[in-house]
């Protein structure tokens, strides 16, 4: 939901109101109860939080993963699929 920003015209105090899209305009100021204008503001923006919105963020783990000759067979001694453990069956020779 978004909040709106209100100006009495009396007065001139500023509010700001948490409300849906789809609700009334305030009417009333709360500090005197004349009329008040909805204030049209550029508001924030879009914030991008986070990795992956930018050209120079690197991508996340999601890609194809490639694997060489030598690390395609596990060992049976460990879920490692490297030849280089010291669990491996294979002799390098």
């Amino acid at each position: 939901m978004p909040t709106y920003e209100y100006e009495c015209k009396t007065c001139g105090h500023y509010f700001d109101v948490f409300q849906n899209m789809s609700d009334e305009p305030v009417k009333v100021c709360p500090e005197c109860g004349k009329e008040v204008r909805r204030v049209i503001n550029g508001g924030m923006g879009v914030i991008f939080k986070g990795s992956g919105f930018y050209v120079t963020d690197k991508k996340g783990g999601g890609g194809k993963k490639t694997t060489s000759k030598s690390s395609e067979t596990a060992c049976a001694g460990c879920s490692k699929a490297d030849s280089g453990c010291a669990g491996n069956s294979q002799v390098a020779g």
